[in-house]
């Protein structure tokens, strides 16, 4: 994973994507005890295209480049399925504009806060989403305070009431 975050760091620098962050399974990871994940999933910022289309086809083109292959919807750096998404809603926004920096092995990288994190496995509400939050929520360290003002801005504070059985 140490290379694909590398990889990473490269194309940042490059100004192929403005800024990333690791989302998702291994987002979590940084927070509480391991739990299976096939990817990485990195949320991006990409620079703007005239009329404001995003596009990934630069970031594949410079991993190609590198002799990184496809595979469905992920990138394999060094062995490593990483899936390249585009924040797709205001509080994924303010996940990677508020992301933390941290250091795996080596690599300076960042990861989703513990709360954005939290609230997003509340948003998404998948059955593993709703499983893992329990999990996030018995094991990781954060900020009541601060994840209850993201789910209110977000709309989801009358969700968080009824997921913890409260309402």
């Amino acid at each position: 994973m140490e290379k694909a975050l590398q990889a990473l760091n490269d194309m940042e620098h490059a100004g192929i994507i403005r800024r990333y962050a690791i989302g998702g399974a291994l987002g979590a990871l940084f927070y509480m005890e391991p739990v299976l994940t096939y990817d990485l999933d990195v949320f991006v910022d990409l620079p703007r295209r005239p009329g404001g289309l995003v596009s990934l086809a630069p970031a594949y083109d410079y991993l190609h480049a590198k002799g990184c292959k496809e595979d469905r919807e992920h990138i394999i750096i060094d062995g490593t399925p990483v899936q390249l998404l585009v924040p797709y809603n205001a509080l994924i926004e303010e996940a990677l504009a508020e992301a933390r920096a941290t250091v795996y092995g080596q690599t300076p990288t960042r990861v989703f806060r513990a709360e954005h994190l939290a609230a997003i496995m509340l948003q998404t509400g998948r059955p593993k989403d709703r499983a893992r939050l329990a999990g996030f929520c018995a094991e990781a360290t954060y900020d009541k305070e601060c994840l209850a003002a993201i789910l209110d801005r977000h709309g989801l504070a009358a969700a968080w009431v009824q997921w913890r059985g409260e309402g």
